[in-house]
């Protein structure tokens, strides 16, 4: 059996290992193309296994990157992609390779199991949509697309957290901070060389979303707001040449637009599914949100502008559920949200997590080997505190894959989570809110998807070959346990006291589960909406915010201001892999609504549905299309009224 991988990156001599390697690659392909007899053993499996030692090199860069980014991780990694993106266009337009798994797939038909199968089709697929078909002019402009936007959707996501960490915003006067909970001021307060007790509040989202929820003065959160959404204004540029190059990129390979050519391997059949599905969303939240809308404007007696919504909202939560976040975060300590986590995780599914004591990238990191059935199955790292160094959000970023490698020796999985929590010192525990516990899990639904795999091609094990707007339904399945009594009972205890959570703060949790739902609804609607319009034809320049502004006058119940320019921010599309697939959330948000209801109403540890769900979804990855394991699950399509239902939004 292979053993884990160490991490360890070199970054001294990254490029020129990444050179050999790929060098040595190039050597390997033209060896197995000269092999007169292809068959799935001893060509197509050598080369499965060579993408898979190459993902095993790159991910350490790209994640150390994402967490502990330097001056020095920037520039490797800059010059890193595009040596690996010409390497893959090269490979992925490779005709001879093309040939060969077309004819190995109709010679060996009866021979090949499904999982190779499927290896086949998706190959064969993905050749077709990199142009491995097309003439070799049109192949190398491909390749020239390619590389570019990797260095755009790069440049992107730096220009964002260089905004981010350029901004802070230092409060003196103790007024503008009155009705801050007291965690968030132990982070704010600082004291300057005059020794005078300031506060100071940056666009790190803990900092951030903490000023905009609580913070009393309306200036200054004003001040905030304009510039969270007025960041990185230079992405404008980079958006219009990205949006131009997929646009191109899609009509060489015979697509209309770029979002006919992302559907090509997704589950939803076309455009105007897509559209119908998003529209159908929106017609049945509008009058629910507009209703929420008028509450929280109850509260205060100017009309609410954007950067007011967040902080009424809240005295509304408060007023109408007598609810307040602060009272909960000393239930939710780091430690015992994970060692709960795992707890739970192991009555739901049998699974048992071993801390390893490994020196990695971050003091605060921390590395787990799972067991299912008392069978070592796969390796954790988790790393969840916010800092200055670490990129926004939360991600799971999977490393190795379960397989058979090609002499036959198993290979067991591995992942990072990244959560951006607040950070803990030696004076003070880290304090999550109940959505950071509700981040984790969704992150953990992706982890244990990926870890728990037993299919034996690398290629569709775990998250791997799983169509994009199936892969959030074991995340979106996952964090629905966030808020089920039953489940919080296993870890939400007074950090100090140890008291367990009251049922009647459980009780309240979980009916404000769904305050202000539908307004929210509207709020990812006017995302995916944008994306997926974005890519049905090309927009340049001025075109982009009018679109922008047209879907707000159906999902933007208060008026945005004209400086806000949030797609400059908006990194899923322009620096990760959701471009014309946002959508993909509430896709796959009916699906896993679906079989939450299903476990619920078997009483969650009793439930057999979710020992179908481990074997039918978790352990099978993307060997079979989410369709067709959906189907075997349930014994029936997805509901799609599941979905308004977990969110409370009555038609």
């Amino acid at each position: 059996m292979n053993t884990f991988l160490n991490f360890e990156v070199d970054l001294e001599n990254f490029i020129d290992q990444l050179n050999n390697k790929l060098q040595h690659n190039k050597k390997r392909i033209k060896e197995l193309l000269d092999t007169p007899h292809k068959t799935y053993a001893n060509f197509v499996k050598p080369l499965e296994m060579m993408e898979e030692y190459l993902e095993h090199f790159f991910t350490p860069l790209s994640h150390l990157n994402s967490v502990s980014n330097t001056q020095q991780t920037q520039k490797v990694y800059a010059e890193s992609l595009p040596i690996i993106t010409q390497y893959s266009s090269e490979l992925s337009q490779n005709l001879e390779i093309y040939k060969a798994y077309k004819t190995i797939l109709e010679k060996e038909q009866d021979q090949l199991n499904d999982e190779q199968k499927r290896v086949l089709k998706l190959n064969i697929q993905n050749f077709e949509l990199s142009g491995a078909h097309l003439d070799e002019l049109t192949k190398q402009r491909l390749q020239d697309i390619n590389i570019r936007k990797s260095e755009l959707s790069n440049s992107f996501s730096q220009n964002l957290l260089d905004a981010t960490n350029a901004y802070e915003y230092i409060i003196t006067d103790e007024k503008d901070i009155e009705g801050l909970p007291s965690s968030e001021l132990k982070s704010a307060k600082f004291t300057d060389e005059d020794e005078k007790v300031k506060y100071k509040f940056t666009l790190q989202m803990p900092s951030y979303i903490a000023y905009m929820t609580y913070g009393p003065n309306r200036a200054i959160r004003e001040e905030l707001y304009r510039a969270y959404v007025t960041r990185a204004p230079q992405n404008a540029q980079i958006i219009e040449e990205l949006l131009q190059l997929r646009h191109e990129m899609a009509n060489l390979l015979g697509f209309k637009n770029y979002a006919a050519y992302s559907l090509a391997t997704k589950m939803a059949e076309d455009e105007k599914s897509v559209l119908n599905f998003l529209d159908n969303l929106l017609i049945n939240s509008q009058a629910q949100a507009k209703k929420e809308l008028q509450e929280v404007q109850s509260l205060s007696d100017e009309t609410l502008q954007a950067h007011d919504t967040a902080f009424y909202s809240e005295l509304l939560k408060k007023q109408k559920y007598d609810i307040d976040e602060e009272l909960y975060r000393p239930y939710f300590e780091q430690s015992k949200v994970i060692n709960g986590m795992f707890d739970f995780l192991n009555k739901l599914f049998n699974l048992e997590f071993k801390k390893v004591d490994l020196v990695l990238w971050d003091d605060k990191a921390t590395a787990y080997d799972l067991y299912l059935n008392n069978t070592l199955k796969a390796r954790l790292f988790l790393d969840l505190e916010a800092r200055k160094s670490k990129r926004g959000g939360a991600w799971m970023h999977n490393w190795q894959a379960h397989c058979l490698d090609e002499k036959n020796n198993e290979q067991l999985a591995s992942a990072f989570v990244v959560c951006n929590f607040p950070p803990s010192s030696k004076d003070a525990p880290s304090l999550l809110r109940h959505d950071d516990v509700v981040t984790l899990f969704h992150e953990m639904g992706h982890t244990i998807h990926h870890l728990l795999s037993d299919v034996n091609e690398n290629e569709v094990s775990g998250v791997n070959g799983v169509e994009w707007d199936a892969v959030e339904f074991p995340s979106q399945f996952l964090e629905n346990f966030a808020y089920e009594p039953k489940v919080l009972k296993l870890f939400a205890s007074h950090h100090e006291t140890g008291e367990i959570i009251p049922d009647a703060m459980i009780e309240k949790l979980v009916r404000s589960k769904n305050f202000l739902s539908a307004s929210s609804m509207l709020r990812q609607l006017e995302f995916s909406i944008f994306d997926f319009r974005l890519h049905t034809q090309l927009y340049q320049g001025d075109e982009i915010q009018e679109l922008l502004n047209e879907i707000r006058t159906k999902t933007a119940l208060v008026q945005t201001p004209e400086y806000n320019k949030f797609q400059n921010g908006f990194a899923h599309i322009f620096a990760g892999g959701y471009a014309a697939g946002y959508y993909s959330y509430k896709w796959a948000e009916v699906l896993s609504a679906d079989a939450f209801f299903e476990v619920v109403n078997e009483g969650i540890f009793n439930s057999k549905t979710a020992k179908k769900y481990l074997e039918i979804v978790l352990k099978k990855g993307g060997s079979y299309s989410m369709q067709k394991l959906f189907f075997q699950l349930m014994q029936r399509d997805p509901d799609p009224m599941a979905l308004l239902k977990i969110n409370g939004i009555h038609k």
